[in-house]
Parts: structure tokens; sequence; C-alpha cells
């Protein structure tokens, strides 16, 4: 299983999310920091796109590991929210196209 860690100490702000984004899964340089960008991009993680720098297999699921949440909480609560809602939207797009979902969120 693929693994990617967002340190919830480092975030702040929606801009501090996307840089943190952009650094743990790698994407690219044209990354537009919003969330319609952060789910085209990982919407094609068993494609070869070059969108981040996870490519998984067919079965593979990308586990995404939110440290330090409380402090986000606290902060920027709504950027949880939108990513629970996000990450829920890209396996939906998964399922769209006959895949199986393709994120798992854990929120610590």
């Amino acid at each position: 299983m693929a693994h990617a860690t967002l340190d919830g100490s480092a975030i702040t702000d929606w801009a501090s999310f996307h840089a943190v984004s952009k650094q743990v899964f790698g994407f690219p340089d044209f990354y537009g920091n919003n969330m319609d960008a952060w789910v085209d991009c990982l919407s094609y993680l068993r494609d070869d796109e070059g969108m981040s720098k996870f490519r998984l297999m067919p079965d593979e699921v990308l586990e995404i590991d939110v440290t330090h949440a409380e402090q986000i909480k606290q902060r920027a609560p709504e950027i949880l929210e939108e990513l629970a809602f996000c990450v829920d939207a890209i396996n939906d797009r998964y399922d769209d196209y006959g895949e199986k979902p393709a994120l798992k969120l854990i929120i610590r």
C-alpha cells in the first residue's frame, strides 16, 4: 500500500495545505493550489499522466495519513472537512470508471 503523510503541524491555512500537498504528493509545477486541482491530480493515480509521484496498481490504495489533525482543527477546521469531502469525491470518480477506490484517509 502506498502511503503519504500530511503533517498537520505544518498546515496553518489553505496556502500551507497546498504547499505541503504539492511536496508530499509530488504534484506538477503547474498545480493550481486549489481543491479542484488537488482532486484532479489525485484522480490520475492509476494513469501515467505525471500528476503525482504516486502510480498505483489497479487494486492498490494510497493511504493519506493526516497527523497532528487537532492543530488543523484549531486553526482551519474547514480544511479537514473539505479534505474528507474531496477524498470521497475522488473515490466516487474511480467507482464511476469501474475501478476500486484509490484513497484511504486517516485523520489522527
